[in-house]
């Protein structure tokens, strides 16, 4: 924080972007702004990229952030990208990637990505604070996701951020965040749409000038968010292309193709991993016998071409556009592959209806939980990215009036309640 010793930082690492901020003992917290050619102010996008060169660690080059971006534009082909590792740090089934012959753990990527991102920091970095905030998700993404697992390759991957360290669960920083705009005590909802989790709070607010300000009384989560919603979309446009539901021959019998390698495909945290010698000798072996070798040929050459981040950018930019119009163009062209489609805003939210149920779910949980009626909450205070997609709004309008829903801050409001929570005298009583 300018000019102001700071004594707490507050971290938001989230699947999509990561976001840090500064406090400096007061009531404020100053958001980190990283400077660059390719810099995108405040928001630092969690996503890293390899590639080989002679004078870097074992052969291995590296950049995260925007810059991890821009190196893999530059040279696709002989660059590995790697987005939405996050999602595999609760996971008992990933244990490494192999990344040009070296091998990285969930906590290696999480500690190279923290280097760069305090490199591309400025020096506002260069000293940290003695008491780190991070925010983890009330429950982490995944099938069977292991929180003792997680929290192991966690304390790894912060290992040298210093010796006091907290984990606060994501929507309580919002909630942090939020109370700092409010003048009298309030019953506060916070639901908190991430990139891979969808985590919810219920926090009685004190009046200004408590010594408790905010006293959390019950959360939830279910690990269906932003990458869920790209994956319906990729699952109906992009793999009926690739082979989804086609059928290949073994031995005397006619099978349909195994899921396996669409759910990978489909995951922007393993997508990238696909790219490598046995994945890619079983799928060739699979184009010889498919019925019709075709489409599990234009998979190879997604994944030989390194396709992940262009399709991404193409889902993500036809889900921004279906959350302001009814409709909205897919268009997506390389690998030798090339697929446009119109889809309606109908037609997408029938396809994440299911998963709009689940995360309904988790909300009534919450209010279960805190032992509240919808009527008991004041307000509702809405985060993270997908909170701007109209079915998510509409979901809580149907429980709530439209003026008691506030929004704001969707990508930086976790790290700034975060910072808030550090200027705590115990902020241990905070955290999970």
């Amino acid at each position: 924080m300018t000019g102001i010793a700071s004594t707490a930082l507050g971290l938001d690492f989230g699947t999509t972007n990561t976001v840090v901020a500064l406090s400096g003992g007061e009531d404020k917290s100053q958001l980190i702004s990283f400077d660059g050619e390719e810099a995108t102010g405040e928001i630092f996008r969690s996503a890293l990229c390899f590639w080989e060169e002679g004078s870097g660690p074992n052969g291995i080059a590296s950049e995260a952030g925007p810059w991890a971006i821009a190196e893999y534009l530059q040279s696709p082909l002989d660059s590995r990208f790697v987005q939405s590792f996050k999602t595999v740090a609760a996971s008992p089934i990933f244990e490494r990637a192999q990344i040009f012959g070296r091998s990285f753990r969930f906590e290696d990527f999480g500690q190279l990505f923290l280097r760069k991102l305090r490199d591309h920091a400025g020096g506002q970095l260069s000293r940290l604070p003695p008491r780190i905030v991070v925010g983890r998700p009330v429950e982490y993404a995944g099938s069977r996701p292991d929180s003792a697992l997680a929290r192991q390759r966690y304390d790894l991957m912060f290992e040298q951020w210093g010796s006091e360290l907290h984990y606060v669960y994501e929507p309580l920083g919002a909630a942090f965040s939020f109370a700092s705009r409010l003048d009298r005590p309030t019953t506060l909802l916070v639901a908190d749409f991430g990139g891979g989790t969808t985590d919810f709070s219920v926090v009685r607010v004190a009046e200004p000038g408590s010594r408790r300000r905010c006293q959390p009384l019950a959360s939830s989560g279910v690990g269906i968010a932003g990458d869920r919603f790209d994956k319906r979309i990729v699952d109906h446009l992009v793999l009926p292309l690739l082979g989804k539901r086609g059928m290949y021959r073994s031995f005397d019998k006619i099978l349909e193709i195994p899921g396996g390698y669409f759910n990978d495909f489909a995951d922007w945290s393993r997508l990238a991993l696909m790219r490598n010698k046995r994945t890619l000798e079983e799928l060739r072996k699979l184009q010889r016998n498919a019925v019709d070798p075709a489409p599990i040929g234009r998979m190879i050459a997604l994944i030989e071409h390194e396709q992940g981040f262009p399709l991404y950018e193409a889902v993500g930019r036809t889900k921004r556009a279906l959350s302001s119009g009814d409709e909205a163009q897919f268009a997506f062209s390389g690998g030798g592959v090339e697929i446009n489609a119109v889809v309606s805003r109908r037609e997408f939210e029938r396809w994440i209806a299911e998963d709009l149920r689940r995360i309904e779910a988790a909300m009534d949980a919450a209010l279960v939980k805190a032992k509240l009626e919808p009527a008991a909450i004041d307000r509702v205070f809405l985060t993270g990215g997908s909170s701007l997609i109209p079915a998510i709004r509409a979901l809580f309008e149907r429980r709530f009036s439209a003026e008691q829903i506030a929004t704001g801050g969707e990508l930086t409001s976790i790290a700034h309640g975060l910072a808030l929570i550090g200027n705590d005298a115990n902020p241990a009583e905070w955290s999970v």
